[in-house]
């Protein structure tokens, strides 16, 4: 007790304070990888430090000398390892409802409807689509890779563009404040290799960009009709049109999407 109380008198409250910045950056960091593979690379590096520890207790020389080495660049290392949740993190940075809110945009109900009418349309007739709804993160680099339209958003517009006959529908289209900026747009595929081996491209670029921004991805399958969801990572499937138009305010919101209609991978 008494080697607490000395310990208590020697720190400030600007140590508090530091140490307070230093706990929630590490809580940050274990959020953004909770869930994926770099939380195994984060358990080899514990095993790692354990290994320097009893290394340098009981004198194994080579391994302190190899460890040394490593640990010296391992700022470098994690940098690189972790580049993509680095990435989507500082992306996210200030992007909450209640921080920087001159930043943020409101609810655009006035192209709801239009996005799941065509949707709706498309569905039925088993054309695939890819539409992006751009949120709080810019999407300005994946814009610069389509063909630039900045159309006001219509459902006809939506509807022909997909068509296989459009040489603009082998790609994703992305909306922005009310108007289709740009369609054929390239998206980045997700890395995750425990995606299920039946979701394709168009799939695989929707959780690509939903990995690494806030956008919202309305995806229409090309062999099912079937309508997905996709936001923060994760493939919700859309039941009807009333169920798109719920989620889809859910997720522009922020909310908390329903696990019930989570994907689990079966039914692509």
């Amino acid at each position: 007790m008494t080697l607490f109380s000395t310990l208590l008198k020697q720190l400030s409250i600007k140590d508090f304070f530091d140490m307070g910045i230093v706990a929630f950056m590490i809580y940050q960091v274990l959020k953004i990888v909770k869930g994926t593979r770099a939380i195994q690379v984060l358990l080899g590096m514990v095993f790692l430090a354990i290994l320097y520890f009893l290394g340098i207790n009981y004198n194994l020389y080579t391994v302190n000398w190899i460890l040394e080495h490593f640990f010296d660049y391992i700022f470098i290392i994690f940098i690189v390892i972790f580049q993509d949740q680095l990435r989507a993190a500082l992306a996210t940075v200030g992007t909450g409802r209640k921080m920087f809110n001159f930043f943020d945009r409101s609810p655009v109900n006035y192209d709801l409807e239009e996005v799941i009418k065509s949707v709706t349309a498309l569905s039925k007739e088993r054309t695939g689509a890819l539409i992006v709804v751009e949120r709080k993160n810019g999407l300005q680099n994946y814009i610069d890779t389509g063909t630039v339209l900045d159309a006001q958003v219509h459902s006809d517009l939506i509807y022909s563009i997909f068509q296989t006959i459009s040489p603009l529908h082998d790609g994703a289209i992305i909306l922005r404040a009310g108007k289709i900026l740009a369609a054929g747009c390239f998206l980045p595929l997700s890395k995750n290799i425990e995606i299920d081996r039946h979701f394709g491209t168009r799939h695989r670029a929707a959780l690509g960009i939903s990995e690494v921004s806030d956008a919202i991805v309305i995806i229409v399958s090309e062999e099912t009709g079937k309508i997905k969801l996709c936001y923060n990572g994760e493939f919700l499937y859309c039941h009807n049109e009333n169920e798109l138009r719920v989620l889809l305010k859910k997720a522009w919101s922020g909310k908390r999407l329903d696990s019930q209609n989570h994907l689990t991978g079966q039914g692509v």
